[in-house]
């Protein structure tokens, strides 16, 4: 069992950075699977980006490559997001991962992951 909290949220303007942390509280963070998914209201769950448990592996969904860079701090048990160039598109409520077990092949599919924060709201004015 892992339990994750979000922070980092929030209102900036467009051309903005922010960056989006993920606590990770009873499982080190190293053994998982880590994973950003991104939802707006009416829209399907986005997958944004994930860090593969046994590589360090990263992977993108294509709107957020080149300007959001996901990485891991096991000492501190938290994923980060790192999200620059930030533009009305992003505006969504953002979710961290985890998955103990999920195959490289599933990593973008928001239903192969167990473990869910609450998620932290990001909003871009234009």
């Amino acid at each position: 069992q892992v339990h994750l909290v979000e922070t980092g949220g929030g209102l900036v303007q467009a051309g903005e950075s922010l960056r989006l942390s993920c606590a990770a509280s009873g499982r080190t963070v190293g053994r998982y699977t880590m994973a950003w998914f991104r939802q707006s209201p009416g829209k399907e769950r986005e997958f944004v980006a994930a860090i593969f448990r046994s590589s360090n592996s990263r992977y993108y969904g294509d709107s957020v490559k080149g300007r959001f860079a996901i990485s891991r701090d096991n000492a501190k048990n938290t994923v980060h997001l790192q999200m620059d160039d930030l533009n009305p598109e992003d505006t969504a409520v953002y979710y961290c991962a985890a998955d103990l077990t999920l195959i490289l092949s599933s990593i973008r599919q928001h239903t192969a992951y167990d473990y869910w924060g609450q998620g932290t709201q990001v909003t871009v004015s234009s």
